[in-house]
Parts: structure tokens; sequence; C-alpha cells
């Protein structure tokens, strides 16, 4: 009995492919799953997954017709493949680019050539507290302000938006660009180094779908800006007069002005990161709603 098994299992192992497995290809399977998980922790949460559940979709319906020998449906397929894949592109194309500007974040190469102003100050003191000043001022006032701090990544493209100013930062022009009577107010600023760049400058909104119904225009644009490129946002409600902060495609709802100031202080120097992982949108210290 036994030799009948012995043969009946080698007979069964002799019809397998059993590849020949060296450390390598190991090393190729972990990195291809990570980036596997990866490419999916990042789409979870926009419309790509919903388009790569439908890719999905007939990725599985084609699937369906190999195993009934469909030949239309296959024929159909093998004759459209082309086009699917130029249509994916096409279609997925501002989440890739939105993932290769993220990946030009990391300091991957970490020389002079790509880093050269590596360990200057990207603002200044006086810089950082204009803008907690002119924030606290403006929460007080109910006057709604949304600042963009640029960093490694340019935002000409949002700057040409606007209208150029190039103008020293102080709390007293930040005051007097969101005053409401006044015809800049309406829109973002955006800071490069210690200078306004430009002012009513429009940004893309978010299509997170976590967002919370609450929010208006002026916090989706602040956490659109951060999840397409490396800004920090300074966000003060209109309604509310509670200042939030975007980065990283994180929304802080609700933060002390001591909490403003260390986030600020963080990105001071250009050799700063910021670790961890922060939730889609979370509240600060001040749980009301904005």
């Amino acid at each position: 009995m036994r030799y009948w098994i012995q043969r009946l299992i080698a007979m069964h192992l002799s019809d397998w492919y059993l590849p020949d497995l060296r450390f390598i290809g190991v090393i190729e399977i972990l990195i291809i799953a990570v980036l596997v998980y990866k490419t999916m922790l990042w789409i979870k949460n926009t419309k790509a997954w919903m388009l790569l559940r439908g890719l999905l979709a007939i990725g599985a319906f084609i699937l369906i017709a190999t195993i009934f020998q469909m030949s239309t449906i296959l024929f159909l397929a093998r004759a459209s493949i082309n086009i699917l894949a130029i249509g994916t592109i096409v279609v997925f194309q501002p989440e890739l680019r939105r993932a290769l500007e993220k990946l030009g974040e990391k300091n991957i190469f970490s020389i002079d050539f790509f880093e050269r102003n590596r360990g200057q100050q990207r603002f200044s003191n006086d810089t950082r507290n204009s803008l907690i000043d002119a924030s606290i001022i403006m929460g007080m006032a109910r006057t709604g302000a949304l600042i963009v701090v640029e960093q490694i990544i340019h935002l000409t493209e949002y700057e040409m938006t606007g209208i150029k100013l190039d103008s020293v930062i102080s709390k007293q022009i930040l005051l007097n660009i969101f005053e409401s009577t006044t015809p800049l107010h309406d829109g973002a600023v955006i800071v490069r180094g210690d200078r306004i760049a430009s002012a009513t400058c429009y940004l893309p909104l978010s299509d997170n779908m976590q967002i919370s119904k609450d929010l208006g225009t002026r916090h989706r644009a602040a956490l659109g800006i951060s999840e397409v490129s490396d800004a920090f946002v300074i966000v003060v409600s209109e309604e509310s007069g509670l200042i939030s902060i975007a980065y990283q495609g994180n929304l802080d709802l609700g933060v002390t002005p001591e909490h403003l100031s260390e986030r600020l202080r963080d990105i001071q120097y250009k050799e700063k990161e910021v670790e961890g992982k922060k939730p889609a949108v979370r509240k600060g210290k001040n749980h009301e709603k904005v």
C-alpha cells in the first residue's frame, strides 16, 4: 500500500513545475509585494480606487471568458488590449503624476547636486512669527485665510493663477490681504521663503472621501494642495475662527498657536522631516467643527 501511495505522489509531482528559487528571487518577490501593498494603500482613499475596481471587474470578466472558451469575447479583448493600456494611463494620469511627485519628495539622493541649500532656513524667525501672529488675529476676527508655504516643490503653476506680489512678509500685509473688503482676499497666498510670491491663487480641491461635509472650499483646497505637493498650508476658518493646518495630505483641525509654531519650526530647516503618518483629517485641541 505504501509503495502505491509513493508512486501516486511521484506521478503527480512529476507534472509540477518547481522553479529554481534563489536568494535574489526571494528579494524580488518581497520588493514586488511591498510595491503592491504601498500602491494599494496609496489609492485606497482616492477616486483611483473606484477606477481600479472597474479594471478588476473587467479582468474577472475576461478570466471567466477564458475558462469557458468564449472565443468572440477573447478576440475582442486581445484586439482592444493596446487601447485599454493607453486609456488606463490617460485615466490615471493625475494619480500617476501625484505618485511621481511624492517619490521625488523623498531624499533618495541626498547629495549636494540635488540639495544645494541643504541645512539652510526656508524662512526666517520673523516670517514664522508673522505667520503665527496674523493667523491668531484673523482667527479672533473671524477672517478667512489660506496661506500656502512653499517648500521643495515649486508652486509656479498655482502662482500664475493669482496676482504676483513679491512682497516681504509681515503681519500687517497678511491682515490687509485677507481683509474681506480688499480685492486680494479671495483665494490663497503663496509664501516662498521670506516673501509673498502671489495672492488670490486658485488651488486644487481634494477628492478625499473622508473629508467631513462640514468643511468648506477653503479647507478642501488646503488639503488638495498638500496632497499634490509638499507645501505647508495654514487655514483660518471664517465661520469659527479656528486655525487648521494641512500637510502631506493630512488636515489638523483647530490647532493651538503653540502647535502651529511647533509645526512651522519643524519645516523651517530643509533637512527636517515630519515623522510618521497621520490620519487624513483629525482634530486638534479645540474640538469644534469648522
